[in-house]
């Protein structure tokens, strides 16, 4: 961060690039996080907060979903913990002079580094119909100007409330209850775009959409096989788990289109070896898949099992099989005839390493899948998720210690958010419980995802859209015409820390709701009050923030809600919402009788230890599904086709970066700095289309319409890339996923086989 050029002169004419790593973390993952942190928060503010990051009685990390060890280290975090952490409590201030200096249009042509880097809101401001600047405004008039375009709606309907996956419990579940006693399900989240497919999945076949691990299985088990994901930048503490489990005799194998650092060698700060040695291995195999291909891959495997129970009887758990699940006998007469030849065209991998991976499932008495977005945004994700659980299923992987289905969340409390009734589908039960609970009949008529949203507002259907949190202008698909549909919309609101895109991207009226961070200390009328979340293993645990707020006036999430609600629905509702507000302990005994596995949930949530979910495949191997038991499934398979003279295109994050958040213009294990406009390719590819390292190219989608996605004059980098296959960064890449390319099911946009073209161009001007 303390490299980089001034925010306001920012461009790529300074951009360098060199040889990606190897490893990752060392001493470099400590001075790139702690410099900044001190430099920007001071030594004293600094030990305050990193000291309580992540650790029992202190806040939970805002960078991802990864889950706690029960004993905890001093330093429990990791380099983009610690600079989410920096990013956010960091004393810059917007000032009011800002908002007359700068026009809305002025902000829409910064980048999202630039709006991030100007400091924290500290007031409400609104942009009144038909005017090009914010203007400050009291809390008071806020609220009382939403509230007047939610009444005056012709329908509930026509608004949608989103909410970001860091979005805590408390706020998250008054949030939905507004938004139902309002009248509406449009309740689209962060969860649309990345674990939709996940949650699909898993309901339908073992009955829950989430974990069937705890942390602790990792110590357990003997293989774990990483599928589409890159902890080393975007969950990094679960290297160490991963180390952990070498050290106990595990194998681990990554599954991925590019070599990343992390899944090669890991350097762990808090070791001798990771400060002086060598490091450790990670990866016992590379399978460089080609995009699209997972689903091939895991038949191929599920094959070998059913051909090696032919050969030696006892490779399959018959009695975990006969005694847990459905459709077994289906599922072998289709799984033998999976096509080896077809499996090679749609993986790129070889027979020899697909045996070899094979060998180790089979030899594993316990093995753990894990796996992220590289997995879910396909078109066939829901499928392919289905045959990871139906490959865990023939061994008996699920239910037993030190083996599951472990999808990793990325966004801190996603999955505490779903927990809390944010989604657009909710099941009548939770319904019922909230009627019971409230004395008012909820909307039963599901509403719009995300992506559905996004058509509403262009159809005119949605005139009023309000983010808690996030910034879903920048993270969606199609870049050009979701603006076009918040722009074409009467009122756009957002809940927010610091400024990013979709504060500048807005409907004819705008509002921002400037807010608390998980890192201050929350007053309210009871006294000092907690948060809590649930991470990507069903553990809920308490998050209490440790320094003041940077201003005065700021009002925490759950504050905001309660205010807006008290203002649209007046008494329209028996829903004591000062009460919340004043003490966040009303409003979890509202959840302990709503939601369950809540009970008792203030005093349990409060303890320095939380408290774990019940999850029926995970505690008892019970599942929740049509049949009553786990469901192997039967999936036909689609080879992605790439086009003659495109490649397929992924979508990823830099290293310096936090969904949306760029914290600087560096990717240092990808040997990027300075600068973000480039597309990866393999050198191969670039021989077979006539380029080469270095010259400049128009990115162009291909797809069949009449809209035209194009990134202009973005350099090419010579990488080790899966031949056939590009990536290039979130979300910049975003204006070339079209929106109407979504995942079967889930619909959750396909960012990770995009079908492009690339074409030679002059070297931009701004680079010359």
């Amino acid at each position: 961060m303390t490299e980089q050029p001034p925010a306001d002169d920012v461009t790529d004419a300074d951009i360098t690039v060199g040889e990606p790593k190897d490893w990752a973390a060392g001493v470099p993952g400590v001075l790139h996080s702690m410099d900044p942190a001190i430099k920007q928060l001071g030594l004293t503010r600094t030990l305050k907060l990193m000291t309580s990051l992540n650790q029992k009685g202190g806040f939970d990390c805002m960078s991802c979903a990864w889950p706690d060890p029960d004993h905890r280290k001093v330093a429990e975090f990791c380099e983009n913990g610690a600079k989410a952490v920096t990013w956010e409590a960091n004393p810059v201030l917007v000032p009011r002079s800002f908002w007359a200096e700068h026009s809305v249009d002025d902000l829409a042509d910064k980048t999202e580094y630039w709006l991030g880097m100007q400091g924290r809101l500290t007031e409400p401001v609104w942009k009144p119909a038909g005017k090009d600047h914010y203007e400050p405004v009291s809390w008071e008039r806020a609220f009382e100007i939403i509230a007047d375009k939610l009444n005056g709606l012709a329908s509930p309907d026509e608004a949608s409330f989103y909410t970001s996956g860091r979005t805590s419990n408390e706020a998250a579940f008054a949030y939905q209850l507004f938004v139902r006693a309002f009248g509406t399900n449009n309740l689209p989240d962060c969860s649309n775009m990345c674990h939709e497919s996940t949650s699909l999945a898993m309901a339908e076949v073992v009955g829950i959409g989430k974990s069937t691990i705890a942390y602790d299985d990792f110590e357990h088990t003997e293989l774990i096989i990483v599928m589409g994901q890159n902890p080393g930048t975007n969950h990094p503490r679960m290297l160490t788990a991963l180390e952990d489990a070498k050290k106990n005799g595990a194998e681990i194998v990554a599954v991925n289109p590019l070599p990343e650092a992390g899944l090669r060698r890991y350097k762990n700060p808090q070791r001798v070896r990771g400060v002086v040695g060598h490091g450790t291995q990670i990866a016992d195999q590379f399978l460089q898949i080609r995009l699209g291909g997972d689903m091939a891959l895991l038949q191929a495997l599920a094959k070998r099992v059913v051909l090696a129970e032919q050969k030696t009887p006892g490779v399959v758990d018959h009695a975990f099989i006969e005694a847990h699940t459905s459709g077994y006998e289906a599922f072998v007469e289709h799984i033998l005839q999976v096509d080896d030849d077809e499996v090679v065209r749609a993986t790129g991998l070889t027979i020899e390493e697909i045996d070899e991976l094979a060998e180790r499932y089979l030899h594993s008495e316990r093995t753990i899948i894990t796996w992220a977005m590289g997995i879910t945004q396909h078109t066939k994700a829901v499928d392919t998720i289905k045959e990871i659980i139906n490959l865990l299923l023939l061994r008996g992987n699920i239910g037993r210690p030190g083996a599951g289905a472990s999808p990793i969340r990325g966004h801190s409390n996603v999955q505490g958010d779903r927990t809390m009734g944010i989604w657009e589908q909710m099941p009548d039960t939770f319904l019922d419980a909230l009627a019971r609970e409230f004395h008012f009949e909820p909307p039963r008529e599901h509403g719009v995802d995300a992506l559905k949203g996004i058509h509403a507002m262009r159809s005119g259907d949605i005139r009023f859209w309000m983010g808690m949190g996030g910034n879903l202008v920048a993270a969606i698909s199609d870049s050009q015409l979701a603006e076009q549909a918040f722009r074409g919309t009467e009122m756009t609101v957002q809940v927010s820390t610091k400024l990013n895109r979709s504060h500048a991207v807005v409907g004819d009226e705008a509002l921002i709701l400037p807010t608390m961070g998980r890192t201050e200390i929350d007053v309210q009328a009871a006294g000092p009050q907690f948060v809590s979340v649930e991470d990507t293993v069903c553990s809920v645990h308490g998050s209490h923030g440790q320094v003041p707020p940077v201003a005065p006036g700021l009002l925490s999430e759950v504050a905001i809600v309660c205010e807006l609600a008290r203002a649209t629905l007046g008494d329209r509702v028996a829903v004591d919402w000062q009460a919340m507000r004043d003490d966040y302990d009303v409003i979890r005994d509202h959840i302990s009788r709503v939601v369950p596995g809540f009970d008792d949930y203030s005093r349990r949530a409060g303890s320095k230890e939380g408290f774990v979910l019940p999850n029926g495949p995970r505690d008892s191997r019970t599942f929740a599904t049509e049949t009553g038991k786990a469901m192997l499934t039967v999936n036909e398979l689609e080879h992605v086709e790439r086009p003659e003279g495109t490649l397929l295109l992924q979508t990823l994050r830099s290293h310096d970066q936090y969904n949306t958040t760029i914290y600087s213009l560096n990717d240092r294990y990808r040997g990027i700095k300075k600068g973000r406009h480039v597309v990866f390719v393999n050198p191969d590819d670039l021989a077979e289309l006539g380029l080469s390292d270095g010259e400049h190219v128009d990115i162009e989608t291909v797809w069949d319409d009449d809209v035209e996605r194009v990134l202009r004059g973005y350099r090419i980098v010579a990488y080790p890339s899966a031949r056939g296959c590009a990536a290039a960064y979130f979300p910049e890449a975003n204006v070339l996923v079209p929106l109407d390319s979504a995942a079967k099911g889930s619909n959750t946009p396909v960012s990770k086989a995009v079908p492009v073209r690339l074409t030679r161009v002059a070297v931009p001007a701004a680079v010359e």
